[in-house]
């Protein structure tokens, strides 16, 4: 299955989390978008790696992904090891994507940052034809995404650029809602968790609004890119 983007995450809840309204927009545009997950998030306070998966699915559907993969890597210990870009190198040629979009290249959990060039990593290598790949049985062909844009998590990075998310920002916080043991629920009675404050929960909105505000709409998502980007013309840009 070719899919126009490929949105990876080093945690279920973590594309949700840092791209969910632009994944929601573009899909509604017309793309096709899967996503993967790196880990199952079993090293998580809250829940566990079952009800996280229920959690993916039931995110997945709101948003309308045409696919959604987890390479159970382990949770708290991603390396840019040989071992995991191999497996990620397989899922880029099997979707084919044109943009893939990764985790934050700096932020609180370390596993973020190092799925951010784990994955840089493996785009690259997954252009080279001497490196050879089976999936299924079959041979796969070279592949390397056009672009590779990270999301903003946790920390306030400067984004590159950003993608109106106006019309899609109540479909961003349902998606992440879909993770019930994870985010704010005045009934639970798992421990407190940073993500699990009704301030956290409440601070997905007033991000985006600021990004909005700065950049002339009323939500925004902000990602960084790794490579100078080229515009056809400005009709795109928002003025």
């Amino acid at each position: 299955m070719k899919v126009d983007i490929l949105a990876i995450g080093a945690h279920p809840d973590d594309v949700e989390l840092g791209c969910g309204g632009t994944l929601a927009k573009l899909i509604l545009e017309g793309k096709k978008a899967a996503i993967v997950d790196l880990t199952q998030g079993e090293l998580g306070t809250r829940g566990t790696n079952i009800t996280r998966a229920q959690e993916a699915a039931s995110a997945s559907e709101i948003l309308g992904v045409s696919a959604r993969e987890n390479l159970k890597m382990k949770d708290g210990f991603i390396l840019n090891s040989e071992e995991y870009q191999m497996q990620i190198v397989k899922m880029i040629r099997k979707y084919q994507p044109e943009i893939v979009l990764a985790n934050a290249v700096d932020d609180r959990h370390p596993d973020h940052a190092k799925a951010a060039k784990l994955v840089s990593d493996a785009c690259f290598l997954s252009g080279l034809v001497k490196i050879e790949t089976e999936l299924d049985g079959e041979h796969q062909k070279q592949w390397r995404p056009k672009q590779v844009f990270h999301y903003i998590q946790w920390k306030n990075i400067t984004p590159d650029f950003v993608i109106d998310i106006s019309n899609f920002m109540e479909k961003k916080i349902e998606a992440c809602l879909a993770y019930k043991t994870q985010f704010y629920d005045p009934d639970s009675k798992e421990p407190m968790t940073p993500i699990a404050t009704k301030d956290f929960l409440e601070s997905l909105t007033y991000r985006a609004q600021d990004l909005g505000r700065l950049s002339g709409v009323e939500f925004a998502e902000g990602f960084t890119t790794e490579k100078l980007l080229a515009f056809k013309n400005f009709d795109g840009i928002i003025l």
